[in-house]
């Protein structure tokens, strides 16, 4: 088939339709519904509202909370997960004894379904018969609210997410080590230059760019965390670990409050366009010295 032979368009436009489609139209859809008052339980004919629903979820507290407690647990994994993964990545980098083996244990709970790691850790984190309380009472420790309290819960969730997610860290990271030229660790060496002097001056400015990338994308996926809160907390205590997610699964499947529910995943989609923007945007001048 040539480059200008018109059959091509039997091939390509119906993949085109079907793209937009499935993709295309759902979004259109919601941001339509985000304008109306549309519940369906009790059934509630549609209603327009204009901008209505952003302006009662912009006034609501519960929102606010949500953004703050998905916006902490975003940042402090995130960088739990970067600077640990950097380590992990530099030592296995290093060609330590036993690096395969440590490679592949280290990778296994990034292929666990985040549910059943959930599941899992509500048992260990369980305040009366989880492992964890047990262990800590035969030293002599009380018995500690993992899951009871606000502050401990957020704490685990952190946790889970670290242990489950740096492995992410340390695959890209580690892929982004081992295409460092070794010329100028030579160089450096023939300088006499320190370990944390190498580090700082070589690696860390080379490995710049795929770290600005591996932080954003977890960044992102960190804001759309929900099964491990659903399952270990369900959002509380109260709502002291309810994410935006969670909140819009609330709203959506519980209240089917389709309008509101609209609104504050477009409320949710603008508040990440904002955060990874200006993330990019901070970054930009330290990246382009390294072109």
């Amino acid at each position: 088939m040539m480059r200008n032979d018109p059959i091509k368009h039997l091939f390509i436009w119906p993949a085109v339709l079907v793209v937009l489609a499935i993709s295309i139209f759902p979004l259109i859809y919601s941001l339509t519904t985000s304008f109306l008052s549309f519940r369906l339980i009790p059934p509630i004919p549609p209603r327009v509202v204009w901008l209505g629903n952003y302006t009662t979820l912009l006034q609501e507290p519960r929102f606010w909370n949500a953004l703050f407690i998905t916006t902490l647990v975003a940042v402090i994994a995130v960088t739990l997960q970067y600077v640990i993964g950097f380590a992990v990545a530099l030592a296995l980098n290093a060609r330590v004894p036993g690096e395969r083996l440590f490679r592949v244990g280290l990778l296994l709970p990034m292929l666990l379904a985040p549910v059943a790691v959930a599941l899992v850790a509500r048992m260990i984190f369980n305040p009366t018969m989880g492992p964890l309380n047990q262990l800590l009472t035969q030293f002599g420790f009380p018995n500690l609210p993992f899951l009871t309290n606000g502050h401990w819960a957020l704490g685990c969730i952190i946790a889970v997410e670290v242990w489950q997610w740096t492995p992410f860290m340390i695959l890209m990271l580690l892929a982004g080590l081992q295409t460092l030229p070794e010329d100028v660790y030579e160089a450096a060496e023939l300088e006499n230059a320190s370990h944390w002097q190498q580090f700082w001056g070589i690696t860390f400015p080379m490995m710049l760019p795929i770290s600005a990338a591996v932080v954003f994308i977890r960044l992102i996926e960190s804001y759309k965390i929900m099964d491990t809160v659903f399952v270990m907390t369900g959002g509380g205590p109260g709502v002291d670990t309810e994410t935006l997610t969670l909140f819009a699964y609330q709203e959506g499947f519980k209240k089917f409050n389709l309008g509101y529910t609209s609104a504050l995943s477009f409320l949710f989609l603008i508040a990440i366009t904002v955060i990874g923007t200006t993330y990019l945007v901070l970054l930009r001048p330290h990246l382009e010295k390294r072109r």
